[in-house]
């Protein structure tokens, strides 16, 4: 079996990408709380989001044959321009689809587009538990660097959130 790291089917994403984007979010925030989100966006907002991300950072799809499988994209951390080049990411996959490669083979190919657009720094920010996303981030490199506790309030439970970092190139 050809590892998803060689497999062509990374792409840009796109506003017609939207409406997959939207449909394969909308789980994570109605059933998890791994996205502290309460109502999923419709795909209008999403391509509002795939638009605003690409302009300065990056947004991806994974793609099969059924359609988008995942997507993966940075976005701006915080708004002061002191951090300006640091940016906050995120992997998000269709259900059945972890731990087979697919969020290594994004990361794999945004990380590197976003060090080409300046960024320095590529925060996530991981609801707690969640060994799926912190086995990833520590597999591609990423150093745990925090946790601040019981800062979101979903499906009636406070949760924690886990921070981390990776350098994508030198301080300028």
């Amino acid at each position: 079996m050809d590892s998803l790291l060689t497999r062509p089917g990374i792409r840009d994403a796109t506003v017609a990408d939207a409406a997959a984007c939207a449909a394969l979010y909308a789980p994570y925030v109605t059933d998890t709380a791994i996205t502290f989100e309460l109502t999923p966006p419709p795909p209008e907002q999403m391509a509002e989001r795939i638009t605003a991300a690409q302009r300065e950072h990056a947004w991806i799809v994974l793609e099969d044959e059924e359609g988008v499988a995942g997507y993966a994209y940075g976005g701006t951390f915080r708004t002061r321009s002191a951090y300006r080049w640091t940016c906050e990411v995120s992997v998000y996959l269709q259900r059945g689809r972890h731990r087979r490669g697919a969020g290594r083979a994004l990361y794999a190919e945004l990380l590197p587009r976003l060090a080409e657009r300046g960024m320095r720094t590529a925060i996530a920010c991981m609801t707690l538990p969640n060994d799926a996303s912190q086995g990833l981030h520590r597999a591609m490199g990423f150093e745990d660097v925090g946790v601040m506790r019981r800062v979101g309030h979903k499906h009636g439970t406070w949760h924690d959130v886990a921070w981390a970092q990776l350098e994508l190139g030198p301080a300028g």
